[in-house]
């Protein structure tokens, strides 16, 4: 014998309960289902010299498989199996961190210290702005040829490039009388694989064996498409020494009835301006009382198409250089799906008067993305490494007027 109230609420709590569980229920299959029908990112496989080099996961634990190479023969694989690792994994092409809230005062760290040098993307020099030594590529210099290979693999819809060698590069390090040659590959029209060898020291004559393969291309599309291999020298001082590039339409390339060994000449580079990458507008202020400046990102506005949905998601990062050490970095937030982005965020950095003539600030538009690397959309320095002269002018203009604000639109260079 069960009062009605006792009764009734143990019927409520028996259909929150079994309504919960349906809910429950009903949302993980949904989530399988989305799973199961999501079209996957790009996949690729980077293959280095007879070894599989899969990219780092997220618990930086590398996955290497080995593979048994016969000199007359293909590759032979030792292990049971390759695996494929999303790109947002991807040790190659790894993703930066999503942007913070930054501060809003940064005590800069200010040490005369010069062993600590920049790496190539940390390199204040912009495309183009760079002293070009005597051994720098010219017109009148044969800059060598580049050995690849183009392949289709149409079970698994993948296009698999194998770049072997390259020959007769030029010196591009007067003191070795050598060159330390790289090469960066680019899928064309739409530049989402991108791919880059590792660095030979010292040769002019480098041999990279590394086939990298591009899963979910359909061989349709290949005609579409175009290789673009950029042949570079690093430098671990100032920004990499461009030798030249290779275009390599793939209409007139045929891959179906097998692997079709290319060598093409190396040609400099053309550098194309047609493309914009947008404007940043910046404000700057320096108190000299307090030695303190104040950079405040303020908008920006036709920034190129960077996501498939013809947006982009971009945030921009400050990077502060005494000399060419990096001493400050920060972040504004993500704008999402935006080519007009408005940030209005500050910045404020102690700098003390007598170091102004020798402070950098570099900004970096990039675009944020969840599932692949954060792509750099433009560029623009202010200060004693200022590539433009508009940028020159405009910190001249902030030394030359103490306290005032000064805010100006600059066009994002090349990065």
């Amino acid at each position: 014998d069960v009062s009605p109230v006792v009764a009734g609420l143990i019927g409520a709590t028996v259909l929150v309960v079994s309504v919960s569980v349906t809910v429950f229920v009903w949302t993980c299959c949904h989530q399988q289902a989305e799973k199961k029908h999501k079209t996957p990112p790009y996949k690729f496989i980077h293959m280095l010299k007879g070894i599989s080099i899969y990219p780092e996961t997220l618990s930086n634990k590398k996955k290497i498989n080995r593979i048994r190479r016969d000199k007359s023969g293909p590759a032979k694989e030792a292990g049971r199996g390759n695996l494929l690792v999303d790109a947002a994994e991807s040790g190659l092409a790894g993703s930066d961190k999503a942007p913070a809230a930054a501060p809003r005062v940064e005590q800069l760290p200010i040490q005369v210290d010069y062993g600590d040098e920049l790496s190539p993307d940390q390199s204040l020099t912009p495309g183009g702005s760079k002293t070009s030594s005597p051994s720098s590529p010219g017109d009148d210099v044969m800059l060598g040829d580049l050995t690849f290979s183009v392949d289709y693999n149409f079970p698994k819809k993948a296009l698999v490039v194998t770049i072997q060698e390259a020959h007769g590069l030029p010196v591009m390090d007067e003191h070795t009388q050598s060159s330390d040659p790289y090469i960066k590959m680019t899928i064309l029209p739409d530049k989402r694989h991108r791919v880059k060898t590792r660095v030979l020291r010292k040769t002019l004559e480098p041999v990279f064996d590394e086939t990298f393969t591009f899963y979910g291309i359909p061989y349709s599309q290949l005609q579409d498409l175009v290789l673009h291999f950029l042949v570079l020298s690093f430098d671990r001082f100032s920004r990499d020494d461009v030798i030249g590039e290779v275009m390599v339409p793939l209409a007139g390339v045929d891959p179906s009835t097998g692997k079709v060994q290319l060598t093409r000449e190396i040609l400099k580079r053309n550098i194309q301006k047609c493309i914009s990458r947008g404007e940043l507008q910046v404000s700057l202020s320096y108190q000299p009382v307090a030695q303190r400046m104040t950079v405040v990102v303020l908008k920006a506005r036709h920034l190129p198409k960077m996501d498939i949905t013809g947006l982009s998601d971009p945030y921009v990062k400050v990077n502060v250089y005494y000399g060419r050490k990096r001493i400050a970095k920060k972040k504004t937030h993500v704008k999402k799906c935006t080519l007009n982005p408005v940030f209005n965020e500050s910045f404020i950095y102690d700098i003390p008067v007598d170091l102004l003539p020798d402070i950098s600030i570099e900004f970096l538009v990039i675009d944020f993305d969840r599932t692949t690397k954060n792509e750099v959309v433009g560029r623009l320095i202010l200060g004693a490494h200022s590539g433009s002269a508009a940028g020159a002018e405009h910190w001249r203009e902030v030394c030359d007027s103490p306290r005032k604000a000064v805010a100006k639109w600059h066009s994002l260079s090349e990065y």
